[in-house]
């Protein structure tokens, strides 16, 4: 009898726990809110401005069904022609941001620059597993070939201006010629080295403005696409 109790005692927990979980309503998906371009504008680190960046991230999300956030271009601009500068982290919202795949890169702007300890970890979770396109596919990067993990941002490491005379935006991002770009890495590394200055988004300048010059520095004229809402 007592087996008997013990059997059936196990068979009602067992019923109860598949009941509870069958009940509870599963996560929600996180929306997409962080991608890398899939593809440049063509005019190497011409972009039309923030503006024609801006526009292309809105383009690439609404192709993959997520035009209705507002997506912003992960770029700072530099104070010139009676305009001030543009800071990318002041641009692209409060966050917490996804990849195609759900996982979360940053929870607020802090996180994302490493100003506070989150998920574990100091500073963002954006690296070569997380730096997806719009599409959910990774950039190539150190090893692979091409090597494309080169992204446009003119930003210093706190996702600031530069305020310096030199030009790290290829002037404002309406260059293909004269002037260079601050990058980052896509996959926090650089030739096969970790750590260090090896940042997502402020590693080194590019050797030029045009398309030729961003692929012989290691890019593709890529850059990062933030949801602002």
């Amino acid at each position: 009898m007592q087996i008997h109790h013990a059997l059936l005692g196990a068979f009602l927990f067992n019923a109860t726990v598949a009941l509870a979980q069958q009940a509870a309503p599963a996560a929600p998906a996180q929306p997409l809110g962080f991608f890398v371009t899939s593809s440049g504008l063509g005019k190497g680190a011409d972009l039309g401005g923030l503006s024609g960046a801006d526009a292309h991230c809105q383009k690439l999300a609404s192709a993959v069904g997520a035009g209705n956030r507002t997506w912003r271009a992960y770029l700072s601009t530099q104070a010139a022609n009676g305009q001030p500068a543009v800071n990318a982290r002041d641009r692209i919202g409060k966050g917490p941001w996804a990849n195609a795949k759900g996982a979360i890169v940053a929870n607020n702007v802090a996180h994302l620059h490493g100003d506070t300890v989150e998920l574990g970890q100091l500073g963002s979770n954006v690296h070569r597993l997380t730096t997806l396109t719009e599409k959910g596919t990774p950039i190539k990067g150190v090893g692979e070939t091409p090597n494309d993990h080169d992204i446009l941002t003119g930003s210093r490491p706190d996702g600031t201006a530069y305020t310096d005379a030199a030009d790290h935006t290829c002037k404002n991002y309406t260059s293909s010629s004269e002037g260079t770009v601050q990058l980052g890495h896509s996959d926090r590394t650089n030739r096969g080295a970790t750590g260090g200055n090896v940042s997502w988004n402020s590693t080194h300048a590019s050797r030029g403005c045009s398309q030729e010059n961003l692929i012989s520095t290691g890019g593709a004229g890529y850059f990062y696409c933030f949801a602002a809402d």
